[in-house]
């Protein structure tokens, strides 16, 4: 069918995810002059490393380092953020132009919003809070998390009562039961893929106890506790919110593992696992950390210092797989294991245990493309057509990869790799080779 292209000029480029990558990817092509229409699936742009307490190996704050960029993204006039929507259905039009079908799912609570959280106070439902990791509860009505962008409400009709509460606090008149799904059809030139990761699910290990053992978290639950938004003032054991005194680390929960579809490492958990060790011991200084581990990847500029750093602060590593975690009635979990060094099979009893869960491909992008599909590789990452020579470029011209959609990296890399992303689709759009 003939598409007129008198009318394709509003945005240039689409940016699909609000991550680290999507924003630094956005905000490079937006300083160049063009338009960018970035959309986000969840309620606030700021990905998963807005809600990290610290970044290895310098330790500086990484809600501090991401809001200002949060802020510079929502403020640009070259960019328009569609947060709470998806991008489905998109076909490539001709040689350079894409169209794609934007849906923007109702959040029930319009732009007036204040971010009073009137609303929140006055909710009498409560349920499980995703920003906290399940830690804590939140309401039906909420503002998804204290530096969230836009820093608007929602309500979670799933869980809402209609009880009309929070109507009746709202100065603003910002509640609108009335909003249904809108859906629209944007052209742009070119496509970023920044859909990030997902990470592995601890409960398909039964023979860890994961979703049964109260004290036995996952390693961003960890991560919360150690955040100034923390849920609690402390540390705390969930079971009974006692201060642990020995914790544990048991890493490669999830990766490096056939049996679990994911032999690859990575990359990141052995850092993380040390930061939060280092962490926990100036929260908790008579606390024993212990890690246990296959091998440590310390691979990055300044990692294997602050691996030392850990050594020298006090944490123990013990070289061995876990093979098995039962509890014991006071909640204290036991784990057994081989330990490499000596050859022996022992047992370690800690009153708190972490399991360092690894990275998974997020597989929304498979879902993206109406007709011609966007290749995957070996892992279900998005492939890399040239992996040395461009590693952002895919298997379409004009739809390049940005941070984690395209594997495992750390924070800086996926800051680099949002930097190829927008380099390349600038070039594509003046016309140079694709």
């Amino acid at each position: 069918m003939a598409y007129n292209y008198s009318n394709i000029n509003d945005y240039d480029v689409l940016v699909i995810g609000g991550g680290i990558a999507g924003i630094e990817a956005a905000l490079n092509l937006a300083y160049q002059g063009y338009k960018v229409i970035l959309v986000e699936k969840d309620l606030s742009i700021g990905g998963k490393m807005i809600h990290l307490s610290k970044v290895f190996p310098t330790l500086d704050c990484a809600a501090c380092i991401t809001t200002p960029k949060v802020s510079e993204t929502a403020r640009h006039p070259n960019i328009k953020i569609y947060t709470y929507s998806e991008i489905k259905d998109i076909e490539k039009l001709g040689e350079r132009y894409f169209t794609a079908t934007l849906v923007q799912k109702p959040r029930y609570v319009t732009d007036a919003c204040t971010g009073c959280q009137l609303c929140e106070e006055k909710c009498p439902v409560v349920v499980e809070d995703e920003y906290q990791w399940g830690l804590v509860g939140r309401k039906a009505a909420y503002i998804p998390f204290s530096i969230a962008n836009p820093r608007i409400a929602a309500i979670d009709i799933e869980n809402c009562t209609f009880c009309g509460l929070c109507e009746k606090v709202c100065a603003a008149g910002a509640i609108d039961f009335t909003q249904e799904e809108k859906r629209s059809t944007i052209v742009v030139k070119s496509i970023i893929i920044a859909t990030g990761f997902n990470l592995f699910q601890s409960e398909r290990l039964s023979y860890y106890g994961a979703g049964k053992f109260k004290n036995l978290l996952t390693s961003m639950q960890m991560e919360r506790q150690l955040v100034p938004t923390r849920p609690y003032n402390n540390v705390l054991r969930p079971k009974d919110g006692k201060v642990p005194d020995r914790i544990a680390y048991v890493l490669c929960v999830g990766s490096r593992d056939k049996s679990l579809g994911n032999p690859i490492c990575s990359q990141v958990c052995c850092m993380y696992s040390i930061k939060q060790a280092q962490l926990l011991m100036g929260a908790l200084p008579m606390a024993d950390v212990t890690i246990y581990y296959i091998d440590i990847r310390a691979f990055g500029k300044g990692f294997d210092e602050f691996y030392k750093q850990g050594v020298g602060m006090g944490v123990n590593f013990v070289k061995g797989k876990i093979a098995n975690i039962s509890e014991k009635e006071n909640g204290d979990l036991i784990l057994r294991y081989e330990d490499i060094d000596s050859g022996v099979l022992k047992e370690a009893t800690h009153d708190l245990v972490v399991l360092s869960v690894g990275i998974l491909t997020n597989p929304d992008f498979e879902k993206l493309f109406k007709t011609t599909p966007l290749l995957k590789d070996d892992y279900g990452y998005v492939r890399q057509v040239s992996e040395l020579l461009s590693p952002s470029k895919t298997s379409i011209d004009g739809v390049f990869v940005a941070g984690t959609a395209s594997g495992p990296m750390d924070i800086p890399d996926s800051i680099l790799s949002a930097g190829a992303a927008s380099t390349e689709a600038s070039v594509y759009m003046k016309g140079g080779a694709s």
